[in-house]
């Protein structure tokens, strides 16, 4: 387990390479937080430290970003707030990404749990009472 501290949104694009770092060449990543941590905000980091520079902003509506990139290919930005059960999920071809050679990052992956596949890197985002985030990495 690898926890990082978050003090303010300025220190994201430290922690989104601190985090790729950890991480290596996994793939299918969920984090798991209340409203309002900060998942899309650290994924946005992740993304632009991934040399993504035309985001999309939070897939709360379309469900699901797709990025191309140079380096990593196609990474999957997945927000399933809106998603009721599985057979939904199944419907947009969640399977079918998570289960590609792709990247995924999966925010409310707690409602497709049973999709994911065994070896999804879980993380955790909890703030504190000033403000402070802390992401924990279940490796």
């Amino acid at each position: 387990m690898i926890k990082l501290t978050i003090p303010t949104i300025e220190d994201i694009p430290n922690a989104a390479l601190e985090f790729l770092d950890e991480v290596g060449h996994r793939k299918i990543f969920a984090f798991d937080a209340r409203m309002g941590a900060g998942k899309t905000t650290f994924i946005l980091g992740l993304l632009k430290a991934m040399g993504v520079r035309d985001f999309e902003g939070s897939p709360t509506y379309s469900l699901v970003n797709v990025y191309d990139t140079e380096m990593y290919g196609k990474i999957y930005h997945f927000d399933l707030y809106r998603i009721n059960d599985e057979l939904e999920a199944l419907d947009i071809g969640l399977e079918e990404m998570v289960y590609g050679d792709n990247i995924c990052f999966i925010e409310w992956p707690e409602k497709v749990k049973d999709l994911l596949p065994h070896n999804t890197i879980w993380s955790y985002i909890s703030v504190d009472e000033v403000g402070s985030r802390t992401l924990t990495i279940d490796k």
